[in-house]
């Protein structure tokens, strides 16, 4: 593709996630507990930050890793949810690995997750998670399974 060429929409229906739809749908979930806020939604990316505080810590006061996973596989699963016929399939964690770049004490940490491939019965990821000065932190990679919703 050419720099100057517009991606085309990966959304079901073209249609873009809405992120503050997807904050109040996920209030009772571990993205809330932690803080995580969906805040944009590009033709081929879904954005959010999450906040680097006692929430999300480990004990020496550095960003937990799991925490950079958990911000990294709520915008993967959410992304993937929603290139897909919702009232068909759905979408789920089938694996995730992180490589932590660098530590983060205190701020925000931003993710910008991105489909690497997109098949019938698995999507593969890329999130990119950098600090409030644009620096790598971490950089992830998940696979969803997408699953057919049983009908009783």
């Amino acid at each position: 593709m050419s720099e100057t060429a517009t991606p085309i929409s990966i959304w079901w229906n073209a249609e873009r996630p809405d992120p503050a739809a997807l904050n109040k749908i996920s209030a009772q979930s571990i993205q809330t507990a932690l803080g995580i806020e969906l805040t944009n939604a590009g033709d081929d990316w879904l954005a959010g930050r999450m906040p680097v505080d006692a929430r999300t810590h480990q004990p020496w006061g550095r960003l937990h890793g799991g925490a950079s996973v958990v911000l990294a596989e709520t915008l993967a699963t959410l992304g993937a949810v929603h290139t897909l016929d919702q009232s068909q399939f759905m979408a789920v964690g089938m694996e995730i690995n992180a490589n932590h770049i660098r530590p983060v004490r205190s701020g925000w940490v931003n993710g910008i997750a991105r489909p690497e491939a997109r098949g019938r019965t698995t999507q593969i990821w890329s999130i990119r998670i950098t600090d409030e000065n644009d620096r790598l932190v971490c950089i992830s990679r998940f696979t969803a399974a997408l699953i057919p919703i049983e009908r009783n």
